[in-house]
């Protein structure tokens, strides 16, 4: 099985512009995403993402030793088909860049009962919003290319595969033990986010990849403080 990483990024948001090359303690944010998941053995790694940003992601890409495929702006489940296509994978690692904290431990455990299981598309639920991610077998991406027609399907590449659940094999297995945080967010979307996310970094990085079970240690330690304070 050809495996591909692709981080699905782009420097438009509206929210918060350009928040993939916010700094972080030890890089920017896409930096930390792409060494996270220099942690998953994979056969190609690229950055995802459309002609607008690619110039400005294309140092940080090579510095940490990943490609840059440029597709459609608003197409993004026709952009990872087509970096499919290109790179000739079998499966894809879907990974966003403004998910800096993603676990590569949690990675390779989805990634392995996605293939024990013959699953098309595999995810962990109730782990930090922002700490995972999504495998997905190209030829189901393919039929969703093929038939997805509300915008909806074509801007976020498995909402379709999720609406037919009767024609594709979806396992969501619960979190691994001591990781079901539902309630924390990692993700970066706004200021608040972004505060958050740097905290924890100041905290915990020490120049390599900040891992699950040092996030969830963390969560427990300021609910503890939280709780103490009420």
């Amino acid at each position: 099985m050809s495996l591909g990483i692709f981080i699905q990024v782009r420097l438009g948001s509206t929210r918060l512009p350009g928040k993939a090359l916010l700094p972080l303690p030890g890089g920017t944010v896409i930096q930390h995403v792409m060494r996270a998941l220099a942690g998953v053995p994979a056969d190609v790694r690229a950055l995802v993402t459309e002609k607008g940003s690619a110039q400005s992601l294309e140092p940080f890409a090579r510095e940490e030793g990943f490609l840059v495929f440029i597709g459609p702006e608003d197409d993004v489940l026709g952009r990872y088909c087509m970096a499919s296509r290109e790179y000739a994978v079998d499966e894809v690692i879907r990974a966003t860049g403004d998910n800096p904290l993603t676990s590569s431990d949690l990675a390779r455990s989805i990634l392995a009962l996605h293939r024990k299981e013959g699953a098309d598309l595999s995810h962990y639920l109730g782990i930090p919003w922002g700490s995972g991610i999504e495998v997905i077998r190209s030829a189901s991406l393919f039929a969703a290319e093929g038939e997805a027609a509300d915008p909806l399907e074509r801007e976020h590449i498995t909402t379709y595969l999720y609406r037919h659940r009767e024609r594709f094999r979806i396992l969501e297995p619960d979190a691994p033990s001591g990781f079901k945080l539902p309630e924390a967010r990692v993700t970066i979307d706004t200021d608040e986010d972004y505060g958050l996310v740097r905290r924890i970094f100041e905290d915990l990085y020490a120049g390599g990849p900040i891992e699950i079970a040092e996030l969830a240690r963390w969560f427990g330690r300021r609910a503890t403080v939280s709780g103490a304070q009420q």
